[in-house]
C-alpha cells in the first residue's frame, strides 16, 4: 500500500496540574482556552491530527470532547479532530454518533472517534453503569456504534439499552463513515477486538520498551485479515508522552520536574504515593524507550524506530502534562511540526507497504 508518510499530531487530556516551579495551577476556563489555542497552533504549523480526552473529575478540564472539538473546528481549517479517548462503555452510542456527526458537519469532514476504557472509572457510577458489566457494555456499544456509522436507518436490539426499529439516525456526517479507532493500553483482548471489527487501533505507549507491544500489533493484523478486513481497513496509531527542546539534555532537564510532578498526582489519584527519581527518569528517557523526550532529531529517531516495529500510520504526542506552562507547550508544537514531522514524513513516505512482520 502506497504511503505519503505517517500522520503526525498531538492530543491532550486537559489535566489541571500544579506547576512544580510556581505552585500554581490554571483554572478550567484558562485550561480550555489553552487547549483551543494549542489546536489552532497545531493546525497552522501543519500537523495532521488533534485529540481531546474525556474525564469526569475536577482535576481535568474536559468532560465533553465533542463540544470542545466543535469549538476547535471553528478556529482551524484542516487538522483532523478526534476524541482521545471516548469512554465507550458509559456513553449512549446514538448520542455519541450524533454528536460526532454534528462535529463532522461543522468541521467539513474532520471528525474521528477513538473509543476506549479511559484511565479512571468515575463515569460508571456517574452515568448509572456497573463496572462489572464493562466488557459486555464495550462490546455492545461498539457493535451499535459501527452500525450507526453504516446506515441512516437501523434496527437493532441489545441488553443495555432500548431496541431500535427502523430508527432514523441524524444527522449524517460529511464523510461516508466517521473513522473509528479502539484505544489499547496493553490488552491483547482489545487488540483482538479491534482486528475483528476492522477499526483502527490506537496504542498508548507511555514508557518502557515499545517492543513489548509488537505482539499486539501482530495479533491485530492477523485477526483483522482472518475476519475478512483489508490492510486499508487496518491502521495503527501510536500515542505517547513527549517534550522537545533544542538539545536532548535541555529537554530532559526542563521536562523532569513536570514529568515527576505528573506521575505524582496521577498516582495520588490512583491511591498510591509512588514518585519518579531523576535516576528513574534518565532510564525512562533512554534512547530505546517510548518516552519521546529530546531534541527534534532524537524524537524523530524514536518515532522511526517504532515505525520499523509497527508500521503505524499515525503518531500522536501528549505535550501538556504535569503543569507545563503553555509557552513551553507551544514551543513543543512548533518543533514537532517544523522539525520532527518533516524528517518522519520523508522517511516513512518512501515505504510502499505496511510492515506487519
Amino acid at each position: 500500500m502506497t504511503q505519503s508518510g505517517i500522520e503526525m499530531g498531538i492530543y491532550t487530556l486537559g489535566d489541571i496540574g500544579t506547576d512544580p516551579h510556581t505552585g500554581r495551577a490554571v483554572n478550567a476556563k484558562l485550561r480550555m482556552k489553552e487547549i483551543i489555542e494549542a489546536a489552532k497552533l497545531a493546525d497552522e504549523a501543519g500537523l495532521d491530527i488533534f485529540g481531546v480526552g474525556e474525564h469526569h473529575r475536577l482535576d481535568y478540564a474536559v468532560s465533553a470532547p465533542p463540544v470542545v472539538l466543535a469549538a476547535i473546528a471553528q478556529t482551524t481549517k484542516r487538522i483532523k479532530l478526534t476524541s482521545a479517548t471516548t469512554v465507550i462503555s458509559t456513553v449512549d452510542p446514538v448520542r455519541l454518533f450524533e454528536d460526532f456527526a454534528t462535529l463532522d458537519l461543522l468541521s467539513d469532514g474532520r471528525a474521528e472517534i477513538i473509543a476506549g476504557r479511559g484511565a479512571f472509572l468515575e463515569s460508571f457510577p456517574l452515568f448509572g453503569y456497573d463496572t462489572k458489566d464493562y466488557d459486555d457494555l464495550f462490546a455492545e456499544n461498539m457493535d451499535l456504534l459501527i452500525k450507526l456509522n453504516e446506515a441512516e436507518r437501523i434496527s437493532w436490539s441489545g441488553q443495555y439499552r432500548t431496541s431500535l426499529t427502523n430508527a432514523e439516525i441524524s444527522p449524517r456526517p460529511v464523510q461516508s463513515r466517521i473513522p473509528l479507532w479502539i484505544g489499547v493500553g496493553g490488552s491483547p483482548e482489545s487488540a483482538n477486538r479491534a482486528g475483528k471489527l476492522g477499526v483502527g487501533m490506537a496504542i498508548a505507549i507511555l514508557g518502557g520498551d515499545p517492543e513489548r507491544f509488537k505482539p499486539f500489533v501482530d495479533l491485530y493484523y492477523k485477526t483483522g485479515i482472518e475476519a475478512g478486513h483489508t490492510l486499508e481497513d487496518l491502521k495503527v496509531s501510536i500515542t505517547g508522552h513527549g517534550y522537545l527542546a533544542k538539545t536532548t539534555q535541555q529537554a530532559k532537564d526542563e521536562f523532569y520536574p513536570y514529568y515527576s510532578n505528573y506521575w505524582s498526582y496521577v498516582n495520588r489519584q490512583r491511591g498510591t504515593t509512588r514518585s519518579i527519581s531523576r535516576i528513574d527518569f534518565e532510564q525512562m528517557a533512554g534512547p530505546d524507550t517510548a518516552l519521546f523526550v529530546g531534541s527534534p532529531q532524537q524524537v524523530a529517531e524514536k518515532i522511526l524506530h517504532q515505525y520499523e516495529m509497527f508500521g503505524h500510520r499515525r503518531f500522536i504526542a501528549q505535550l501538556d502534562i504535569g503543569g507545563i506552562p503553555f509557552k513551553k507547550v507551544a514551543e513543543g508544537i512548533e518543533l514537532l511540526a517544523t522539525e520532527v514531522a518533516p524528517i518522519v514524513r520523508k522517511a516513512t513516505g518512501k515505504r510502499t507497504t505496511i510492515l506487519t512482520k
